[in-house]
């Protein structure tokens, strides 16, 4: 069993770690929102418990035990997300911090339990794949939609941003996942695009654009 802060700091590197690459203190300890020293203090736990490999001045990359723990905290977040939607009415923008919070329940027949109760979801409310039991999760081929080329329709399959401001940024252009976009002119200037979102028209930045994952379609 591993602490909360254990957990926050390896779904921290998960996050950040590209392959086999280091993750560099500096850039975890801004996840984290906290100091190098107090990262490095944990980053030593970590690898004493075979969670992580630490490399003095370099940085951190999750071991195999390592991995397999942040699949299971994200499994338990996406899983706990999606009740809070599905069945106890919570909008999608308010549900990431409760989440926060039950990810850290450690009995697995209740998680178990809960991904029965909910079909064995593939996304969670965002649009972000859940891990099954043994930490598979399905691949879905999507690009921004700032890559979208003119003209074609896409549907809206996932968002690279699940603050609460922007979630909300959606609902008030009625913009959810399974809307159908399509851009139909993108500005040389600051690359913001015109689009229709659902039959209606609409113009976001390049930087909203770049948050907004849909899957081609025709």
């Amino acid at each position: 069993m591993h602490s909360v802060s254990e957990e926050n700091y390896i779904k921290a590197i998960y996050h950040l770690q590209k392959g086999k690459e280091l993750v560099a203190t500096n850039d975890i300890a801004a996840r984290m929102d906290t100091k190098a020293s107090s990262v490095t203090d944990m980053l030593k736990k970590l690898a004493d418990k075979n969670l992580a490999q630490y490399v003095p001045y370099k940085g951190s990359r999750l071991t195999e035990d390592g991995f397999k723990c942040a699949i299971q905290i994200i499994r338990k977040h996406r899983l706990w997300e999606l009740f809070l939607v599905e069945k106890l009415n919570f909008n999608w923008d308010e549900v990431h911090e409760i989440a926060e919070q039950l990810e850290h329940i450690q009995s697995q027949k209740l998680i178990n339990q809960l991904d029965a109760y909910l079909g064995f979801p593939k996304h969670d409310p965002h649009g972000d794949p859940i891990p099954d039991s043994n930490g598979v999760m399905e691949h879905l081929e999507q690009i921004p939609l700032s890559q979208l080329a003119l003209n074609k329709n896409s549907r809206l399959t996932g968002i690279r941003d699940s603050s609460t401001e922007f979630l909300q940024y959606l609902d008030k252009h009625h913009i959810k996942l399974g809307s159908v976009l399509k851009v139909v002119d993108r500005e040389v200037f600051d690359l913001s695009c015109s689009l229709m979102a659902d039959d209606k028209e609409l113009h976001i930045s390049k930087q909203i654009a770049d948050k907004l994952l849909v899957k081609t379609e025709g």
